[in-house]
């Protein structure tokens, strides 16, 4: 029996950063990880990949559109699917290298294995008990499904199997209009595939700021991806050659098909709690799946505490990575905290969409008198010359104070733009201090300046 200051169950990108940083205080770690490789599901068969796969399917789809009018000539590029994959694979495996790499410098032991708690202080790997202070889930989650549609992972296909077809499909239906769905839609739209998005509200990507997902709509319609809103999926049929979707309007109860070779499930995702002994230990559970903490991260049973997808917030990777540092820190005395009112979150499409703060609709609601800053990136010299020149830059001030409460990007890097409003937001800025900031030319970043120069007297450019 080995007996550690902590121990994290789970190797995803929480997990493991709850893992490092415990090690680099001084605690004595071991992070118990069954997958054959760390990481979790954004490194092997999440964000990971389909970035691999956003940018393979980005540049084909540049060869087909823009490379001739830029000068570059010669025969057009074809799809090699297989080699496409190898490419994703040999992204993904130097990742999950890597992590496995700071685990050895900074003195982290891996238990390899399935992990469960087995009483206080103690957990179980694949039969063998392992004692510590301090205890972390970490589990992450897993793809909803829905009621009548059962995955295989072949044709009937969660984000997992959709990174994995072993062609590209002439038909895809995809269930759900959220990040998952449009990302992945996006990837085959852009190799060949007919796309039809079902989405059971009348809006894409829920809870985005509303001028946002009507201008992000109209650009993927562009691109090709067909949409039918409103409409609650009831079944997947599976025949020989083809899947057969049945749906329903939502406001008319009017039932439909769909014909489709492979079918994407992208309708969320939920806890990965399962098997791990939360109720044998009284670990308190939440209605939601979720586990329960307080407002350190700490569960209902001492020296036991959860981050991640397994407790409230959204699930995303850099939300973990936060909640693992903030855990660490709070585990060995320190003042572990997160600012959950600055988390960005990005789509990365070609445009990419990102978000940060407070949405127009959020503002309102509260009563809250604010003021807005747009400018298009039709006014950027640098995003007009990349053939980038849809979409806006959207700053959301105080109106008293010019504090700036969000920021919403439709537009090129805009998963890269968001951080200086996230910097700025940590430090309390006022619109006026991005606005006087000198920005490089000729940037991206210079929409930016130009929508926080239109919260005051007007942009420049614009």
């Amino acid at each position: 029996m080995a007996s550690y200051d902590v121990i994290v169950i789970g190797g995803g990108p929480g997990g493991y950063v709850c893992a490092i940083r415990c090690a680099q205080l001084g605690l004595k770690t071991a992070c118990i990880e069954g997958r054959g490789s760390l990481g979790g599901t954004c490194l092997n068969v999440g964000c990971i990949p389909s970035k691999a796969m956003l940018h393979a399917s980005e540049l084909y789809h540049e060869a087909h559109t823009h490379f001739e009018e830029m000068g570059i000539k010669g025969a057009k590029p074809t799809v090699d699917l297989p080699q496409m994959l190898t490419y994703k694979q040999s992204t993904v495996d130097n990742n999950t290298k890597g992590i496995e790499f700071l685990f050895k410098k900074n003195k982290v032991d891996w238990l390899k294995g399935w992990g469960k708690l087995a009483g206080k202080g103690r957990v179980e790997v694949d039969g063998e008990v392992h004692e510590a202070r301090h205890i972390v889930i970490a589990t992450g989650s897993e793809a909803a499904t829905l009621p009548g549609v059962e995955v295989d992972e072949k044709r009937i296909v969660t984000s997992t199997g959709a990174l994995e077809l072993k062609s590209v499909p002439k038909r895809l239906a995809v269930i759900g209009a959220g990040v998952i769905g449009l990302e992945l839609g996006s990837v085959y739209a852009r190799l060949g595939s007919e796309v039809t998005v079902i989405e059971y509200l009348d809006v894409i990507t829920p809870g985005m700021d509303g001028e946002v997902q009507k201008t992000f709509q109209r650009m993927l319609k562009k691109q090709g991806l067909n949409f039918v809103m409103g409409a609650a999926v009831q079944g997947v049929k599976t025949a020989k050659d083809s899947l057969t979707v049945t749906y329903k309007a939502r406001k008319t109860d009017t039932e439909s098909t769909l014909e489709a070779d492979v079918v994407l499930v992208a309708t969320g995702r939920r806890p990965f709690t399962k098997g791990l002994g939360l109720e044998e230990v009284g670990v308190e559970m939440t209605e939601r799946g979720q586990i329960r903490t307080d407002g350190h991260l700490a569960t209902s049973v001492q020296g036991i505490w959860a981050l991640g997808d397994v407790v409230a917030g959204p699930m995303l990777a850099h939300k973990a990575e936060d909640e693992g540092m903030a855990v660490a820190e709070r585990i060995a005395g320190q003042a572990g905290h997160v600012n959950y009112e600055v988390i960005p979150s990005v789509i990365y499409t070609a445009p990419e969409v990102a978000a940060v703060g407070k949405t127009e609709e959020q503002l309102k609601e509260e009563g809250r008198a604010y003021k807005v800053g747009k400018f298009p990136f039709m006014g950027n010299a640098r995003a007009k010359s990349h053939f980038q020149a849809d979409g806006f830059v959207k700053i959301l001030a105080d109106k008293d104070t010019d504090r700036v409460l969000g920021a919403h990007i439709i537009g090129p890097m805009a998963g890269d733009l968001i951080h200086e409003i996230c910097v700025g937001m940590e430090f309390g800025a006022a619109a006026e201090d991005i606005a006087r900031t000198c920005h490089a030319h000729p940037t991206f970043s210079e929409a930016v300046r130009e929508a926080a120069l239109a919260c005051g007297d007007g942009a420049i450019h614009a």
